[in-house]
């Protein structure tokens, strides 16, 4: 997992919001399998090793629900650690009755499920990246049919125990409104690079030669504006770089292409053109 650790730079946490926290808490710890770190009556950080949260979920004041035709979340992924983590998750939410759709991407394999609130979220493994094909500066990716007879081969228990302790944040997917503007500042001003261009809808942006660790998309419509702070969906996302230095440079970078980046609540956040917010951690 090499890919999710410094010094490359990688998604750490996610947070989102949701309309009935109690609700949203009783999907994430007994479907998903999430432990809780903190909660208020508002909030919940979410940790799958009792030490760090890499997702945490609100309930703003006066919440609305999802709007469709946004800028703003299109999924989060969580990345597991082995084949057979798959295989299990994929019987636990049979038997537990919960719709998912799934895709083989080549260079990894996945789940795609919602929430209560219809925030949406992966839930995949990656193929050894010696597997993954790269012509140039591209990596080969597709949205095969998953192969579930081979998948479920590996399946090595008769019951979930919730999310392995190595789960991390793998990436995240976001509706943007155009893409020219949303490449500056995820290349010039955060430091990632293109390693996918999805035929002038999509792009998968990474470091360190990952597949991607942000993915945006215009599939909401070119122009399409942004969500209500109050409605269900992405608060923000982190960033982690590898160190001080790094994390300034990238803040000088982010001003000189015309981004504001302010300190608010003890973060150091800043927004893409389409107004996703994010977190600029080290």
């Amino acid at each position: 997992m090499g890919f999710h650790t410094k010094p490359t730079t990688f998604v750490g946490h996610v947070k989102i919001k949701v309309t009935n926290l109690q609700q949203a808490i009783k999907f994430y710890r007994d479907i998903l399998g999430f432990g809780i770190l903190e909660q208020t009556t508002s909030t919940v950080e979410l940790t799958t090793d009792g030490k760090t949260s890499i997702l945490s979920l609100e309930q703003p004041q006066d919440v609305i629900a999802k709007e469709g035709r946004t800028t703003g979340l299109y999924h989060f992924a969580l990345l597991l650690p082995k084949k057979s983590d798959l295989a299990n998750i994929v019987v636990h939410l049979m038997e537990h009755h919960i719709r998912f759709g799934s895709s083989d991407h080549l260079v990894s394999e996945a789940l795609y499920l919602h929430d209560p609130d219809g925030n949406q979220i992966e839930i995949y493994r990656d193929r050894a990246s010696s597997e993954w094909t790269w012509q140039k500066e591209e990596v080969a990716m597709a949205v095969d049919p998953l192969n579930f007879e081979n998948l479920l081969k590996h399946v090595t228990t008769s019951k979930w125990n919730g999310m392995p302790e190595q789960t991390v944040m793998g990436h995240i997917h976001l509706h943007v409104a155009e893409l020219k503007e949303v490449e500056e500042f995820y290349v010039k001003g955060l430091g990632l690079e293109v390693v996918n261009r999805y035929g002038g809808q999509a792009l998968f942006l990474s470091d360190g030669k990952y597949h991607h660790h942000v993915a945006v998309n215009v599939w909401n419509g070119i122009g399409a504006p942004k969500p209500a702070k109050n409605s269900v969906g992405l608060e923000f996302f982190t960033l982690v770089y590898s160190n001080e230095e790094a994390r300034k440079e990238v803040i000088s970078n982010l001003q000189k292409i015309g981004s504001v980046v302010v300190e608010e609540n003890n973060r150091i956040m800043t927004q893409d053109p389409s107004g996703n917010s994010i977190v600029l951690a080290v």
